[in-house]
């Protein structure tokens, strides 16, 4: 793709929108599968085998099938993190974008590639080809998607636990903002939900695999136990030059409690904070949003929290919805899936909200709903202390 300044930029927002969207998940390769996936109200889990301790249990587990470009990677993470990235550009082009002189890049990571890492130790024993080895890299996979497409802004991984897609949306703003960029392409890739990774969550209270997500997993309602594990690619073409945005980036705010390396500081000081910095940087009111998109882990702390938050600061007006039961707590990918779900429900009109399955929030959405328009705010924690929030409305 030329890396030339349009003769003509059509459209100019003030806001930073979504020009584009890519999504690999485990109810499929492509932004439609996920999309009529939540509509179905049904899991994208499966019984998945040799997990547990002794890698002798069945597990609920939301895992990414095998898809993607082989000449692009060996490795499926590789190819999830570039399919999603070559939809959202494709999609970005036919809604009239207009890429500026310096299209940078974001990608938004926890661990990176664990099972091909898994692989290089426990199969390979440390010994691969140099150019194998490379594919282990974090850099490898930005490079390859900026060689394709010719971009030369600048280029590097955003992480800060399950809050990363947040992150990496509110740096593209600051990008944009100060000029560092025209246009960003915003990727977040989680490909974990490995048997040794699920092995610890669970053992840490936080994940749930030995049922259904939906019996399991339940924010804002009773008997909740905690998350169940998925795993995503999802993509973004961030711009202020598009005919035909999904929706605007508003505005958003990143704390840290500085409390405890998984827990949540029990006061809940710093979210609060987090969301008033995002509400200020947004130029919003608590009073003018009409969706909160929650974090839903379903585990006791984080109900807790947005519980807390929906009620001190938002009065308990906004209609609260939480995709994790549907599409799996997809880690470092999570807000990104969320995200992306909240800018097509801007343009189709729908929140494909998860069905409720106990006794609920009173402003907790039963299933898919008529989307009323207004603000969004998407809440995103992650351990360590990260808390975010993003601001999202119409665009124009």
């Amino acid at each position: 793709m030329p890396d030339t300044i349009p003769n003509d930029r059509q459209q100019h927002q003030d806001h930073m929108t979504f020009a584009g969207i890519g999504a690999v998940t485990a109810y499929g390769w492509g932004r439609e599968a996920l999309w009529h996936g939540l509509l179905s109200g049904k899991s994208a889990a499966s019984v998945q085998s040799g997990y547990g301790p002794g890698r002798d249990q069945d597990a609920w587990v939301s895992l990414v099938s095998d898809g993607g470009d082989h000449s692009v990677s060996t490795s499926r993470y590789g190819r999830a993190m570039h399919e999603s990235a070559r939809e959202a550009i494709t999609d970005a082009l036919a809604r009239g974008w207009q890429p500026g002189r310096t299209v940078g890049l974001l990608h938004a990571i926890v661990l990176g590639d664990v099972v091909n890492w898994r692989d290089f130790y426990l199969v390979d024993h440390g010994h691969r080809r140099s150019r194998d080895y490379m594919r282990l890299i974090p850099s490898t996979p930005i490079s390859v998607l900026m060689q394709e497409y010719g971009f030369h802004g600048p280029a590097m991984n955003v992480s800060a636990a399950c809050s990363s897609a947040n992150v990496a949306l509110i740096t593209a703003q600051l990008w944009l903002d100060a000029g560092i960029a025209d246009d960003v392409v915003c990727i977040a890739t989680d490909m974990s939900a490995t048997p040794d990774m699920v092995e610890h969550f669970v053992g840490l209270g936080a994940a749930v695999t030995d049922t259904e997500p939906l019996d399991g997993c339940r924010p804002f309602q009773e008997g909740s136990r905690g998350f169940s594990f998925g795993e995503a690619s999802v993509a973004f073409v961030l711009s202020r030059s598009v005919d035909r945005p999904y929706a605007a980036l508003l505005g958003g705010g990143m704390t840290n409690d500085a409390y405890h390396v998984v827990s949540v500081d029990p006061t809940h000081e710093q979210i609060f904070e987090c969301t008033r910095r995002a509400l200020d940087n947004a130029g919003v009111t608590a009073q003018d949003v009409r969706y909160f998109n929650a974090h839903g882990t379903g585990t006791r702390q984080c109900d807790m929290a947005e519980r807390e938050l929906m009620t001190n600061l938002f009065d308990d007006r906004p209609h609260i919805y939480a995709l994790k039961p549907l599409a799996g707590h997809c880690q470092g990918a999570a807000a990104g899936v969320e995200v992306a779900v909240a800018a097509l429900g801007y343009d189709r009109g729908i929140v494909p909200a998860a069905p409720i399955v106990a006794a609920p929030h009173p402003r907790l959405l039963d299933g898919p709903q008529p989307f009323e328009g207004g603000i969004t705010a998407k809440l995103s924690l992650g351990m360590g202390g990260n808390n975010s929030v993003v601001l999202l409305g119409p665009a124009g």
